[in-house]
């Protein structure tokens, strides 16, 4: 009969806190638009939009329809995208998968 062996976990300190290594990649950008650049274009509608603080790409958020932001991600592997909703402060990294706060 095997028998289970426990092990306990012992941390010291707080654990490692995730960081994006993207950061460096931000560039100051304009708009696209005042909404998502493809939804306009095909007369569709968006739940939320996202900026990408790469190049300036308005798209729409995963909640809507088309995913446009995400979208935008895989075509052109830009990884950082902020909210583009007034009030919201926080950006987020496709590749780390990581929220930031702003």
């Amino acid at each position: 009969m095997a028998t289970k062996s426990k092990f306990r976990l012992l941390r010291f300190g707080k654990p490692p806190t995730p960081q994006c290594t993207h950061l460096d990649l931000i560039q100051e950008v304009t708009p696209s638009g005042e909404g998502c650049l493809e939804c306009l274009q095909t007369g569709d509608e968006w739940v939320h939009l996202r900026l990408c603080l790469i190049c300036g790409h308005v798209g729409c958020c995963n909640d809507s329809k088309n995913k446009h932001a995400t979208k935008h991600f895989h075509a052109t592997s830009h990884p950082l995208i902020k909210s583009f909703e007034p009030g919201e402060d926080w950006m987020y990294c496709y590749v780390d998968r990581l929220t930031l706060n702003v």
